[in-house]
């Protein structure tokens, strides 16, 4: 199809801390988020009648009716648009695919209509504020505080998803607990291993729920951490994608190589 085409990135969260639970349910974030250079591609054109098409390796399940994200953004947009979604990035996978696709949409009819993106953007998932921006950041609230971070170094990664959806309600369920610390200060200007080093100070509160209602996300952690070179193994959002960090390209590409399980996705990457 031909028409406005558009990346969106896959989201990557470094670290997730639940600090808080406010009185309408909504829970407190406090996470540093990347992107990496994988991702979903989509192709909008306007039209008369809302449409949306999926294909890529990654469609099958993806629903095609007004629930999607997709379209939910076009109709925040207010804009009628056919759209096509090549989808790559696994869904329900802790990384963000539906609402970088969403937020890409945003942006893209932003361009076409020339209409500003309405701040009722969160209303499409606390990740799609973050997924606007499209860079490093820190993501705090409930995903509404989103603050550039420019100097983070670029990361080489791999990317690991099991094969399992986790449903996100069952995961923030299992907390022990809501009010746990915040992350420590990033240091400025920090390098890969003094990021590395701060990085493993702080956590991913989601991921002890995530495991227990997923046992093989356990599994792919110890996988990702028994590779050579890897600096830190991690869960990314609420699962069940999880990230293995190494110094260089050549080292996480030996990874993923390592990492190739029946059913998993695995991808090597760069994160910024």
């Amino acid at each position: 199809m031909t028409g406005t085409e558009v990346f969106a990135s896959a989201k990557i969260n470094l670290t997730l801390h639940v600090t808080g639970q406010r009185a309408d349910g909504y829970h407190l974030l406090d996470s540093l988020v990347v992107f990496a250079d994988i991702g979903d591609r989509l192709w909008l054109r306007m039209a008369q009648e809302p449409d949306l098409s999926v294909t890529g390796p990654m469609a099958a399940g993806v629903p095609t009716g007004p629930e999607n994200l997709v379209l939910r953004a076009a109709a925040l947009m207010g804009a009628q648009a056919e759209i096509q979604l090549e989808k790559h990035l696994p869904s329900a996978a802790g990384i963000g695919g539906g609402s970088s696709d969403a937020a890409a949409v945003l942006r893209a009819l932003s361009g076409m209509t020339g209409r500003p993106v309405p701040d009722q953007g969160l209303a499409l998932g606390a990740d799609v504020p973050v997924c606007l921006l499209a860079q490093a950041a820190m993501m705090r609230g409930i995903g509404e505080q989103v603050e550039a971070v420019t100097d983070l170094p670029e990361i080489a990664a791999v990317l690991v998803n099991p094969g399992v959806e986790v449903p996100t309600g069952a995961v923030f369920k299992g907390l022990a607990r809501k009010d746990n610390p915040p992350m420590t200060q990033l240091p400025v200007g920090v390098d890969l291993p003094g990021l590395v080093t701060w990085l493993a100070q702080q956590r991913n509160d989601l991921e002890a729920p995530a495991r227990a209602v997923q046992p093989v996300i356990g599994t792919a952690l110890d996988a990702i951490a028994a590779q050579a070179g890897c600096l830190l193994a991690r869960m990314s959002g609420s699962g069940a994608t999880c990230f293995g960090l190494f110094a260089d390209a050549e080292q996480a590409q030996q990874a993923a190589a390592g990492l190739n399980r029946p059913g998993w996705w695995v991808r090597a990457v760069a994160l910024r």
